[in-house]
């Protein structure tokens, strides 16, 4: 994906990295449920390590989905490390 506003592709990464966290959520057997303010502090710390990636790798025209797989892996990782 080739946005042309690099504000775009950011509010993106931005919104998938508060699905991913809350879906991490989701599957985890806790029969109270997500709490809200755990949800959103690990979506920000998905979001900064993706940020970190994606403004790291300035040359890749392929960056934003090298950001979107990191974020993916990562949470991936962490729930079967938590669990």
């Amino acid at each position: 994906m080739d946005f042309k506003s690099k504000k775009t592709s950011l509010l993106i990464l931005g919104i998938t990295a508060i699905v991913f966290s809350r879906l991490m959520f989701v599957f985890s057997n806790d029969p109270e449920g997500p709490n809200l303010l755990i949800v959103m502090a690990l979506a920000v710390v998905i979001y900064f390590l993706s940020l970190a990636a994606y403004l790291f790798n300035l040359s890749n025209p392929k960056k934003f989905l090298l950001a979107l797989v990191i974020q993916i892996l990562l949470v991936i990782g962490l729930y079967f490390g938590l669990n």
